[in-house]
């Protein structure tokens, strides 16, 4: 079965040009054409409006989604949404906030692709500041107890999201000694910002039954217009399970941890 996977910070849906649109980012999702795409930086306030951005987004594009709320943002929920093509479980927002800075999460999601068969989709979106990063990556990454290697996860696994690091830092690196990436220097992609990338602040890791086959930077017209970042884009084989027929869409809400 192949797999293709997306990470993309949407930056409330505002644009490089100050316009909130939430159909650009809709727009840009139909180019990338994920199974499963994982954004960050999504306000949805209550209604079935572009305000409420998750379920907008999710319902425009025919996808089941599910939002991990961080915190409220002028009255609204504000946090990190997957969307997949495939039935969504949530199984827990991690709270991995560090005392005085912005709540942070790490948003657990299992990926039905078959009945019993389900890929763990972590969506992370890391904090601005060194040493509170530093927690965050030895938080996910502890053996036995760090979220990311608790003992009951088996299967296949991928993490990703806005890890806000300018270079090379303690969370990408236990990240990576712990699980496969696609940040290997043939696949170096500069994400942020969008215009002209000279950052990697966005990643993909990945672990069990899955091969990867390439690794793309979506550059386009629109997605240069519609958020300060650019959706990463991996295509993978998932060596395990089989297809199912696709149900119909739904939704999960999940606060804080």
């Amino acid at each position: 079965m192949k797999l293709r996977v997306a990470t993309y910070n949407v930056h409330r849906c505002r644009g490089i040009d100050g316009r909130l649109r939430p159909e650009r980012i809709v727009d840009v999702l139909r180019e990338v054409n994920p199974d499963v795409a994982a954004l960050q930086e999504v306000v949805s306030e209550e209604g079935d409006g572009q305000d409420n951005q998750a379920r907008y987004i999710g319902e425009t594009l025919g996808l089941h989604w599910a939002l991990g709320e961080n915190r409220k943002l002028k009255g609204a929920a504000y946090g990190n949404v997957v969307l997949s093509r495939f039935p969504l479980r949530v199984v827990k927002n991690h709270d991995i906030s560090v005392s005085g800075r912005e709540r942070r999460g790490a948003f657990h999601t299992d990926v039905l692709v078959a009945p019993d068969d389900a890929v763990h989709v972590f969506n992370i979106h890391l904090g601005t500041a060194f040493v509170e990063r530093r927690h965050q990556g030895r938080r996910l990454s502890e053996r036995g107890s760090g979220i990311l290697h608790n003992r009951e996860l088996t299967g296949a696994k991928i993490v990703l999201g806005d890890f806000n690091e300018w270079t090379s830092g303690l969370a990408s690196r236990l990240l990576g000694s712990h699980l496969r990436s696609v940040d290997v220097k043939k696949h170096l992609r500069r994400t942020y910002p969008g215009f002209l990338p000279v950052l990697h602040l966005d990643h993909i890791y990945y672990d069990g039954p899955l091969e990867l086959e390439g690794v793309i930077l979506h550059r386009t017209r629109k997605s240069l217009m519609a958020s300060d970042h650019l959706p990463l884009v991996a295509d993978f084989i998932y060596l395990k399970g089989v297809e199912r027929p696709r149900e119909s869409p739904g939704a999960e809400v999940v606060g804080e941890a």
